[in-house]
């Protein structure tokens, strides 16, 4: 069920998955590292959102962006998904 939305295989949405979620971690790390410089701020917060779009593409790469997006605007996450893309931006 996995392929069925998409023309990728497994073993390639699998790679991209590790790609970018160890993408998002580093951009998120490095976010938080460069917080201590003089304008620290805005950057901790550009690479520090970089770091979490990377991370929800990683599961897309994964589970299928359609099947990702139910999944996030389920009504049991619903709450937790508006608050997250809320704060993202």
């Amino acid at each position: 069920k996995v392929l069925d939305a998409s023309t990728l295989s497994f073993g390639t949405r699998v790679r991209w998955f590790a790609i970018c979620f160890v993408a998002g971690i580093f951009c998120s790390f490095l976010g938080t590292a460069l917080l201590w410089l003089p304008k620290g701020i805005k950057l901790f917060a550009v690479f520090y959102t970089l770091g979490n779009i990377a991370a929800l593409a990683s599961t897309c790469f994964l589970m299928g962006p359609v099947k990702q997006l139910k999944a996030m605007f389920d009504p049991k996450r619903l709450i937790a998904t508006v608050v997250m893309l809320v704060n993202i931006l």
